[in-house]
C-alpha cells in the first residue's frame, strides 16, 4: 500500500467518497473515479495496481469502470471465458483472493491467459448493494502475493466504505431519473391541457368534448396525442407551453 493511502484516516476516505457522490454527474462517472482512486491508493512506485469494476445484471457481466485500458482488458478476458474470480465475487458475494496465478488450479484456461499478460495476483471484492444488482471491485498486480496482510485489510475496508457511497449514488440516480420523468410528464400534460383549452374556446364546447376532438385528430392523423397538442399550441404563435414545475 502506498504511503499516501496508509496515512489517510478512514474518515477522510469516507468524506472523499461522499463528496464524490455529490459532485459526480452520474453513477458511471462516480465508478470511473472510484476505479482510479482505488488503483492510485493501492499502487506503489514501479508496482502499479490495475482496477476494474464488474457489474452483474441479468446474469451478464460487464466492466462499467476501469483505471486503465489494461485493467479493462483483464476484466474482459474472463467474460470471454464465462467465469472467473471477479464474476464469482459479484455473483456469490464472496471475496476471491488469488495470491499467485502460477500456483492456482481453478479457472485454468483463464489463469493461463491472464498470466500471459503478466498478471500474477488478483483480488476481487464484492460491493454490498441493494436489489438484484451485483458488483465487485477487481484488483490486479504483476507481483505475486501483492494483496496480503495489511493491504488486504485496507482493500476490504475501502470496499465496505465504498459500498455505502455507491448505494447513495444509485439512489440519487434513481431520484434524478424519477424527477426527470415527472418533469417530462408534467410538461406533456401542460401542452395537452393548453390545447384542450384552445379547442374549447374555438368550438365553444366542454372540456370533455374538446379532449375527444383532440384524440380523434390524433387517431385520424396517426400522430401521437402530444404531437397534435403541440401543433395546436404552436399555431397560436406564442411558442411552446411552459410548466411551472422546477426539478
Amino acid at each position: 500500500m502506498a504511503s499516501e493511502s496508509t496515512a489517510k484516516p478512514e474518515t477522510s476516505i469516507t468524506e472523499h467518497l461522499n463528496e464524490l457522490v455529490l459532485t459526480s454527474s452520474d453513477v458511471g462517472e462516480f465508478l470511473h473515479e472510484l476505479a482510479r482512486i482505488s488503483a492510485r491508493s493501492l499502487s506503489e512506485p514501479g508496482d502499479e495496481v490495475l482496477c476494474g469494476v464488474t457489474l452483474l445484471r441479468h446474469r451478464k457481466a460487464a466492466t462499467v469502470a476501469s483505471s486503465s485500458p489494461e485493467a479493462q482488458a483483464m476484466d474482459e478476458i474472463q467474460y470471454d471465458f464465462g467465469d472467473g474470480p471477479c464474476m464469482t465475487a459479484s455473483r456469490e458475494q464472496v471475496t476471491i483472493h488469488i495470491t499467485d496465478l502460477e500456483k492456482h488450479d481453478r479457472w485454468k484456461s483463464y489463469a493461463e491467459t491472464v498470466l500471459g499478460q503478466g498478471v500474477r495476483s488478483i483480488l476481487a471484492l464484492p460491493f454490498v448493494l441493494e436489489g438484484e444488482t451485483r458488483a465487485a471491485l477487481n484488483l490486479y498486480s504483476h507481483r505475486p502475493g501483492r494483496f496480503e496482510g495489511r493491504v488486504l485489510e485496507l482493500a476490504q475496508d475501502f470496499v465496505s466504505q465504498t459500498s455505502m457511497a455507491l448505494r447513495l449514488a444509485v439512489r440519487f440516480a434513481h431520484f434524478s431519473d424519477a424527477a426527470a420523468n415527472l418533469k417530462a410528464t408534467l410538461e406533456t400534460r401542460t401542452v395537452i391541457d393548453v390545447a384542450v383549452g384552445v379547442i374549447m374556446a374555438q368550438n365553444r364546447c366542454s372540456q370533455e368534448e374538446a379532449f375527444e376532438l383532440l384524440k380523434a385528430a390524433s387517431s385520424t392523423r396517426n400522430i401521437k396525442l402530444h404531437s397534435v397538442a403541440t401543433s395546436i399550441v404552436d399555431s397560436l404563435g406564442q411558442g411552446p407551453a411552459k410548466t411551472h414545475y422546477q426539478g
